[in-house]
């Protein structure tokens, strides 16, 4: 065979591979939006709605920090009861050093949405090899209320999604039995599954369980295909 045929059979072969991101990165501006009010829900609507600092990271498939039907881990546990972060920052970082994830996404006071309804904006940069997005917030005051996304993947066809709208559903930890907004400390043992909150009474037996949106939108990104 000669060596042009076997380059022409070598270059076929390549192109009729799938592409797939290898190496890249791509910043994001990512805005939390509450609708959360009175007037959507005005059952036992609190005098002080707000919502905790965003808590995640950037990972593979190989890492997972929550899923609906799964059970919460300590980190969501208190970033759903008392909207702290560190625990949840630290199972990230655990990720981190076994390879699974590259980053800690933890925005502080800055990433707290202080009032709601509003807004809030934030930037990340996200690496192709970890371009899985976790997410979270707390609903507050509640008892284990929280919204966010888990194992979001911006990666789709082989290249990074440009703009992208994902509900904020209120999820209920399954760390807590309270169902309203100021319940005292009722600690659910067992734990139950992270789940849609259902409260059969309380402040969103009428109103709609999507609080908010957040939005992803492309700033920049570059890929290297292989």
């Amino acid at each position: 065979m000669s060596t042009r045929i076997l380059t022409c059979l070598v270059l076929a072969a390549v192109l009729a591979a799938p592409v797939v991101a290898q190496r890249g990165t791509a910043v994001y501006r990512l805005t939390f939006q509450s609708t959360w009010s009175q007037q959507t829900h005005p059952s036992q609507f609190p005098s002080n709605p707000h919502y905790s600092p965003l808590v995640g990271g950037l990972h593979n498939s190989s890492a997972s920090f929550w899923a609906p039907g799964g059970l919460a881990t300590s980190g969501i546990e208190q970033m759903a009861e008392t909207g702290g972060t560190s625990l949840l920052a630290n199972e990230v970082q655990q990720q981190v050093t076994a390879g699974n994830a590259n980053q800690v996404l933890n925005y502080g006071g800055a990433g707290a949405l202080g009032n709601s309804p509003g807004q809030l904006s934030v930037t990340f940069t996200a690496n192709s090899n970890f371009s899985q997005l976790t997410l979270v917030s707390m609903l507050a005051p509640s008892p284990d209320w929280f919204v966010g996304m888990h194992g979001l993947e911006l990666i789709q066809n082989g290249d990074w999604i440009d703009n992208l709208v994902v509900p904020a559903n209120l999820y209920d930890a399954g760390t807590d039995s309270g169902t309203s907004y100021n319940s005292g400390n009722s600690n659910t043992n067992p734990q139950d599954a992270i789940a849609m909150v259902t409260t059969a009474s309380g402040p969103f037996q009428t109103g709609p369980l999507q609080v908010g949106t957040f939005t992803l939108q492309r700033l920049s990104g570059t890929l290297v295909y292989g």
